[in-house]
């Protein structure tokens, strides 16, 4: 396993994917079978692409950041900063699988909305 390798196509993949071209997405970084474990994407490539296809048409001014990004064994963990239209903010933790020829084959989130108030001064990211 190529750790640098699989965190660069992790980050790639969903940046490519969450601008707006999944077809691409998966075409340069999926393996031969998608596993999705978030219950609002359906499961495998065609779930992926008409999510997030539908998100672009819908909110084409999204923004995302890479925050953090940590590779162990065949797994990666990105910590983004989502900006959705009308002030909406998002920290999302995803975590990819990659199979052994170094294509991502399976995807776990989780996604809050960054509170208006916080009871301490820190950011979620």
């Amino acid at each position: 396993m190529n750790l640098e390798e699989n965190k660069k196509n992790a980050i790639a993949f969903y940046k490519m994917a969450y601008e707006g071209n999944p077809r691409k997405a998966i075409e340069q970084y999926i393996g031969e079978q998608y596993i999705q474990h978030n219950p609002a994407v359906a499961d495998g490539t065609k779930g992926f692409i008409d999510y997030f296809e539908r998100m672009q048409e819908e909110y084409p001014e999204k923004t995302i950041e890479f925050v953090r990004c940590i590779a162990e064994d065949n797994l990666v963990a990105l910590h983004t900063h989502q900006k959705w239209p009308g002030n909406d903010e998002y920290i999302t933790m995803d975590f990819f699988r990659f199979d052994e020829t170094g294509k991502i084959c399976e995807h776990w989130d989780s996604i809050q909305q960054i509170p208006k108030d916080s009871a301490n001064p820190n950011t979620m990211y």
